[in-house]
């Protein structure tokens, strides 16, 4: 328990990370199979495909930075932390906007599955901008 006075991390906040850091796997390993499926079955040019692999790749580093950093910056209540998690969700939504509507080939699975991810972002940005801000004078 949070002494008096001290602000207490925020529980919707890090129910929101912590599923959104398994769907983010399971995102992960999705498209990681849809490439698969669509290298085998369409006329995929390999240069396209292998941006999309590598900016895959770089989703996940990302994404894992990101929902890292948000996670520890609530629950240690530290400021620097939660910002940069909020300020990697940028770049993490701009690679799920880019498999929703840039990449070569587009499966209604992976929009679904992108369309998805950017409201967990959305989600993300408004509670973690909300703990910011109700306690900015209190986060170290």
């Amino acid at each position: 328990m949070a002494p008096r006075g001290r602000p207490r991390p925020s529980a919707p906040l890090q129910v929101l990370l912590f599923f959104n850091g398994w769907y983010s796997a399971a995102f992960f390993l999705l498209e990681a199979f849809v490439f698969v499926y669509k290298a085998l079955l369409l006329p995929y040019p390999a240069s396209n495909l292998a941006l999309d692999l590598l900016l895959l790749f770089l989703y996940l580093g990302t994404e894992a930075t990101r929902i890292f950093l948000g996670s520890k910056g609530n629950l240690c209540r530290r400021k620097l932390p939660l910002s940069l998690g909020l300020l990697l969700t940028v770049p993490a939504a701009a690679m799920a906007a880019y498999y929703l509507l840039l990449q070569t080939y587009a499966l209604r699975l992976e929009a679904i599955l992108s369309a998805i991810l950017l409201l967990f972002y959305t989600l993300e940005l408004l509670l973690g901008g909300l703990t910011l801000v109700s306690s900015s004078g209190d986060l170290y």
